[in-house]
C-alpha cells in the first residue's frame, strides 16, 4: 500500500492539491481573521462567506473546460497552469488593500480569486480523475486531501502567525501569491493520463451529455442530495470557527495561528495517509459512514472550548481532532466524487458534484451561522452542528447499494 503513494500519477497530486487548497483560506478564514482584527462587524464578516459562490456555480463554465483547452501541456494541465499564474497575481493584489479601508474592493478581488480558484479546481479534479488507475483512487484521494489541507494550514494557521508577528497582512498575501507561482512548476512536471479521453464534439454536447448520463443512473437525485448533506454539519461548525476562537473562546491571533500550524499540520498528515489505507481495507461505503460519524462527533470539541476557560492545550486537542476527522471524511468524500464521474465528462461532472457539496457551506452555513450564534450562543450552536450532520448519514445508509456498486462490491 505504501508504494502506491510514490506512484508518478499519485505523488504530483500532493503539490497540485496544495495549489488547489491555498486560495480558499485566503478568501475565507484568513480574510475573516483580518476583518475581525480590523473591527469589521460580525454581520459583514458573515456576508464575506458569499465570496465562495464561484465554488458553488463552477459547473456552469465547466463544460468550457471539457470542450476547449489552451494548446500546450495537454487538455487538463494547460488550464491548471494558466489559472495558477493568474491566481499568483490576484492573491498578491489582495495584499495592497485592507478590510477597514477598502472592504468592498478587497471583497471584489477575493471574488476574482475564488473564480480563478474554482476554475483551477475544475481542471485539477478532472485531471486527477483521469490520471489515476482504479487501484490508485483511494491513495490519490488521500494525497489530494493531504495537499489541500496542508495548504489550508499554510494559508490559515501559518498565515495568521506571519501576519501578526512578522510580515503584516499585506506582505503575507504577497508571500502566498509567491507560493502559488511555485506550485505552477509541479504542473509542468506532472504526467499526462495514460488514456486521454477525447474532448466532446461540440460545446452543446459538453453541456448536455454529462447531465443526461448522470441522471439516467438509479438513485441519481438522492445521490446528489447526499453530496449536499454529507459534510453540512462540518460546514456549519467551520463557517465562523476562526471568529469563534478569537472572539468567542478568547484566544489570540498568534495562538490560533500557531496551534493550527503545528497540531493541525500533524493531524492532517496522519488523517490523510491513514484515510487512504483505511479506505483500501473498508471500502467506500463503510469508510464514508465511519469517517462521517467521526467528523460529526468532533464538533463537540468546539462546544468544550465554548464552555470552558481558554487554554492552549485544550484548543490544540480540539484542532488536532477536527483536522484528523475532517481530513478522513474529506478523503472518503473525494473518492466518492471521483467514482461517480465518467472520464469523458470528468470536468463537468466533478464540477457539478463538488459545487453541490459547496451549497451548504456557501448558502446555508455562512449566512445562517451569525444569527444562530446570536440567538442560541456558541455552545448551543456547536451542539446543533452535530444534529445537522445526522441527515446526511441517514441518507448514506439508504443509498448503500449504489455506493457499494461504485466500489465494485456486490
Amino acid at each position: 500500500m505504501t508504494r502506491v503513494y510514490a506512484s508518478p500519477r499519485v505523488f504530483p497530486l500532493l503539490v497540485l492539491g496544495f495549489a488547489s487548497g491555498l486560495p480558499l483560506a485566503l478568501t475565507t478564514g484568513t480574510l475573516q481573521a483580518w476583518a475581525t482584527v480590523d473591527n469589521v462587524s460580525l454581520q459583514n464578516i458573515g456576508f464575506l462567506t458569499l465570496i465562495g459562490t464561484a465554488y458553488t456555480l463552477k459547473f456552469l463554465w465547466a463544460p468550457l473546460i471539457d470542450r476547449y483547452a489552451p494548446p500546450v501541456l495537454g487538455r487538463r494541465r494547460s488550464w491548471i497552469f494558466l489559472t495558477q499564474l493568474l491566481l499568483a497575481a490576484s492573491i498578491a493584489g489582495m495584499g495592497l488593500l485592507s478590510p477597514s479601508g477598502s472592504l468592498g474592493l478587497l471583497a471584489a478581488l477575493a471574488v476574482l480569486v475564488a473564480f480563478l480558484s474554482a476554475t483551477q479546481d475544475i481542471a485539477f479534479d478532472a485531471y486527477s480523475t483521469d490520471v489515476l488507475r482504479t487501484e490508485e483512487r483511494a491513495a490519490g484521494a488521500a494525497v489530494k486531501v493531504l495537499g489541500y489541507r496542508l495548504a489550508m494550514i499554510v494559508s490559515g494557521g501559518l498565515a495568521l502567525v506571519l501576519a501578526d508577528q512578522w510580515l503584516g497582512w499585506g506582505n503575507m498575501y504577497f508571500l502566498m501569491g509567491g507560493f502559488m507561482a511555485v506550485c505552477a512548476i509541479a504542473t509542468l512536471l506532472a504526467p499526462e493520463p495514460e488514456v486521454v479521453a477525447q474532448a466532446p464534439r461540440s460545446l452543446a454536447v459538453a453541456v448536455v451529455e454529462p447531465m443526461v448520463e448522470f441522471f439516467r443512473r438509479r438513485g441519481a437525485i438522492t445521490i446528489l442530495l447526499l453530496i449536499v448533506l454529507y459534510k453540512l454539519g462540518d460546514a456549519f461548525a467551520g463557517a465562523l470557527s476562526t471568529t469563534f476562537l478569537l472572539r468567542g473562546a478568547g484566544f489570540s491571533v498568534s495562538e490560533v495561528g500557531t496551534i493550527n500550524k503545528v497540531f493541525g499540520l500533524a493531524a492532517t498528515i496522519v488523517g490523510a495517509l491513514a484515510g487512504g489505507s483505511i479506505m483500501t481495507r473498508l471500502g467506500l461505503y463503510r469508510s464514508l459512514m465511519l469517517f462521517g460519524l467521526l467528523q460529526a462527533v468532533s464538533n463537540f470539541g468546539y462546544w468544550v472550548l465554548a464552555v470552558t476557560p481558554p487554554h492552549v492545550y485544550s484548543m490544540a486537542l480540539v484542532v488536532a481532532v477536527e483536522n484528523l476527522c475532517g481530513g478522513l471524511g474529506t478523503a472518503a468524500f473525494v473518492a466518492l466524487l471521483m467514482a461517480l464521474c465518467k472520464q469523458e465528462f470528468s470536468a463537468t461532472q466533478f464540477a457539478l458534484l463538488s459545487a453541490l457539496s459547496a451549497v451548504g457551506r456557501t448558502y446555508l452555513a455562512g449566512p445562517l451561522t451569525p444569527p444562530l450564534v446570536e440567538t442560541i450562543g456558541w455552545p448551543g450552536f456547536f451542539v446543533v452542528t452535530v444534529l445537522i450532520a445526522l441527515p446526511g448519514l441517514i441518507l448514506l445508509r439508504l443509498r448503500r447499494a449504489e455506493i457499494d456498486g461504485l466500489d465494485g462490491q456486490p
